[in-house]
């Protein structure tokens, strides 16, 4: 099931947010076994490779639902919008938690978070406070978090000694788990704790590490070790590193999926069987069901 609101469906973001939860008690949403908030990306776009494998993987029993805030691109949002993914995102968080809050817990759909690119940017910081605490939200999956989302620039700011800044190890894996290409996000330091939250995040994504400082300082994914798609040949220098880098952000998904900012639907399926470990999953499972998205993606435009 996926309800998606539009930028025309209300003149606010608290009554896009309520247009959403209408259709979801309407098409009785809250029956499914799991429930996800996708945030999109700034143009309104959800990423089918994001959402279709937890659909499969769950047997379909699953609703989906994102709200549109912009007609603009992420970059072009980012600047000329600031807020405002991190806005309708809250809107929409605070208003379907609130009525999922009122369900008997043994009933209620989990409900999870997703969001790609400059729709990480808002969901991240769309729960507030208490649903972190008590009646909490279960998870999320973000991908290519911006290089100004708060959370993930704090997660690599205090990562745990000897981990390195792409790929931070924070608190031992309890809550937060960050994973490249092919990466498993199912083993950690630590065991899970009452939320799981996976950053999908490849070393080459230049959305995800240019920083204003690079063009004084050398930055922390450029020492050695560095991310394995991170080209040997790249040197850092004053200002102009930083120019480039700002061009490959412009040209970060003309890549093949699993580098810079092209996020490949066998990641998706890794960092979402940690989040919600459905029941007898197999490695062979999630290699068929990549196989299964990938040919459709080729047949269709892969959104929705």
């Amino acid at each position: 099931m996926r309800v998606y609101a539009g930028l025309r469906a209300a003149d606010t973001p608290e009554e896009q947010a309520e247009a959403a939860l209408a259709d979801l008690i309407r098409m009785g949403a809250f029956s499914r076994s799991i429930l996800v908030i996708a945030t999109p990306t700034g143009t309104g776009w959800v990423d089918n490779n994001g959402i279709a494998p937890l659909e499969y993987m769950h047997d379909g029993d699953i609703a989906t639902v994102g709200v549109q805030y912009s007609y603009l691109q992420s970059p072009f949002s980012l600047v000329l919008e600031p807020g405002r993914s991190q806005d309708s995102a809250a809107a929409v968080f605070r208003t379907i938690y609130r009525y999922w809050k009122t369900l008997p817990e043994d009933s209620r759909p989990r409900l999870y978070l997703f969001g790609l690119s400059l729709g990480s940017h808002g969901s991240e910081a769309s729960p507030p406070v208490h649903a972190w605490l008590g009646d909490s939200f279960d998870g999320a999956v973000w991908s290519g978090p911006p290089f100004r989302n708060r959370l993930w620039r704090t997660i690599q700011r205090d990562r745990d000694e000897g981990s390195p800044s792409w790929r931070p190890v924070f608190e031992g894996g309890a809550n937060f788990r960050v994973i490249g290409h092919g990466g498993d996000a199912s083993e950690a330091p630590a065991d899970w704790g009452r939320v799981r939250m996976v950053y999908m995040v490849y070393p080459s994504d230049a959305i995800v590490f240019f920083e204003e400082s690079m063009f004084y300082r050398q930055p922390e994914w450029l020492t050695p070790p560095r991310g394995e798609d991170v080209s040997p040949l790249l040197r850092w220098y004053p200002i102009i590193t930083a120019l480039q880098v700002g061009i490959d952000m412009m040209l970060s998904a003309e890549v093949p999926p699993g580098h810079g900012h092209d996020y490949a639907v066998g990641d998706y399926i890794s960092a979402w069987n940690a989040v919600t470990a459905p029941e007898n999953w197999t490695d062979e499972d999630a290699r068929r069901l990549a196989t299964t998205i990938e040919t459709e993606a080729a047949k269709h435009s892969g959104s929705w």
